[in-house]
């Protein structure tokens, strides 16, 4: 995220105000809470009813439901980039005798592990955590509902074993290695697994009358990695920009880029609607907006973190409500006016401080076969490289230490470029996963797989 201190306009402001306000009103929540992150701080809180007698502010907790497991993804990426195990591990390696234990790290993460949406037994938001105190319990006797990683099927019970996961690798408690490694280091202090005044209380609205009933909060026991967690808007604001920008006392800028890229394909029904699933990350197009984040719901409360980073904007809506006001579209509605009331300036453009000659040497226009591609210089000193006519493949590539570079994304993820000299040392062509680019289509004299025509180009005789 940028680094401007501007403040909202108050047009913009007025704006959130409405928006918020009929949500509350047309959602009937005892309370509503939503804050606004712009340049890497929280920019505008709004506030509609009250708790405890007064409009609740950016400390009042809410409790946060299934934002929850984005906190576990964090803590199983940690371990992951530590080395202490690989996201291609099945579970078996590191947590054994579960059952499901050929299901891998990154299929719990991504819910394409097969398995089921819930726990079997009585409703395990609305029941204590001690009615199921072992794993099977939580998995019942019959855990997958679909072959393992064939499909997206969002499941609290996978996460459940991310949590025992880390706690069998750290050797404490879940929420004590979160709050070790991921809630102090981020300054969220008013973020944990029991509320603490300040907070709401989690209430049902009746559908058909305007009175309310209190709802259970209770210990979730084995599956709070999938749901425990209170917080407040303050702090999801601070969290918020962690998942825009990496902390490398947490996680690196480059590992909470790979929590935002799918991982899951989509449901049926949500490809139109572009929904997909990353590691532990939501992702949805909203109004050909990319936006990334997290929704959560328990008995009494529902929530919603959700960013644009490429627009430098996340909303967080916290109420205290069982069923009501859609907080995910209401979050994605105030980063879209934010977005488009305020449009991101850019950083001036300012020339590299250096450059290495032989890579300025490589930039410009290449082919694959006929199809033209330019290949440019970025001021990570990465190079990308993008069709000429704006359809096809396009890559963004990292340098290694040998003078080659590996692709970061789409198809060429993973593949390696290097640039192929002759023995006089000028360059021949691009050789990027076995393709070759050459300067002119199909050059004579290059090494195009199959050899060129020596009569060369020609019209119709």
């Amino acid at each position: 995220m940028t680094t401007t201190q501007e403040e909202l306009l108050p047009t913009t402001r007025r704006a959130l105000l409405h928006r918020i306000a009929v949500a509350q009103a047309e959602g009937r929540a005892p309370s509503l809470v939503a804050a606004v992150v712009r340049g890497g701080r929280a920019v505008w809180h709004g506030a509609r009813s009250c708790v405890d007698g007064h409009a609740p502010d950016e400390n009042v907790q809410y409790r946060i439901g299934s934002i929850t497991k984005t906190f576990t993804a964090v803590l199983v990426l940690r371990l992951r980039d530590e080395g202490v195990l690989d996201l291609g591990d099945p579970l078996e390696k590191h947590l054994p005798g579960t059952g499901v234990g050929e299901v891998t790290i990154a299929e719990l993460l991504a819910h394409t592990g097969g398995l089921a949406a819930e726990s079997p037994g009585p409703w395990w938001e609305r029941t204590p955590g001690t009615l199921r105190p072992e794993l099977a319990d939580v998995l019942g006797e019959h855990p997958l509902r679909h072959p393992v990683g064939r499909r997206f099927h969002y499941s609290n019970p996978g996460y459940t074993l991310l949590g025992a996961l880390v706690e069998e690798v750290r050797r404490a408690p879940w929420e004590d290695v979160l709050r070790r490694e991921v809630l102090e280091p981020l300054g969220l202090h008013r973020t944990g697994g029991r509320p603490q005044a300040p907070h709401a209380g989690g209430w049902a609205v009746h559908p058909w009358a305007d009175v309310m009933l209190p709802e259970p909060a209770e210990d979730l026991g084995l599956m709070a990695p999938a749901g425990q967690l209170w917080s407040t808007t303050g702090d999801l604001a601070r969290f918020a920009v962690f998942l825009a920008q990496g902390d490398e006392r947490v996680l690196s800028a480059e590992s909470v880029r790979e929590m935002r890229k799918p991982a899951a394909p989509p449901e049926t029904s949500d490809v139109v609607a572009g929904s997909a699933y990353g590691l532990g990350l939501r992702l949805q197009r909203w109004d050909s907006r990319l936006l990334v984040g997290h929704s959560g719901s328990l008995p009494g409360f529902l929530a919603d973190l959700t960013l644009s980073v490429e627009d430098d904007v996340a909303a967080v809506v916290l109420a205290n409500c069982t069923s009501g006001p859609a907080v995910s579209s209401l979050a994605a509605d105030l980063v879209g006016i934010v977005a488009e009331a305020e449009p991101r300036i850019p950083e001036p453009w300012r020339p590299l401080s250096d450059v290495d000659r032989s890579v300025l040497e490589l930039v410009g226009q290449w082919y694959w076969g006929t199809q033209g591609f330019v290949l440019r210089l970025t001021a990570d000193g990465g190079v990308s490289l993008e069709p000429l006519s704006g359809v096809g493949r396009r890559a963004r590539l990292r340098p290694n230490e040998d003078g080659t570079w590996t692709g970061l994304d789409g198809y060429y993820a993973g593949e390696i470029l290097k640039a192929v000299r002759r023995a006089d040392g000028s360059v021949s062509h691009l050789d990027l996963g076995s393709f070759v680019f050459t300067r002119q289509p199909y050059e004579q004299g290059a090494p195009v797989p199959g050899g060129v025509d020596q009569d060369g180009w020609r019209g119709i005789r």
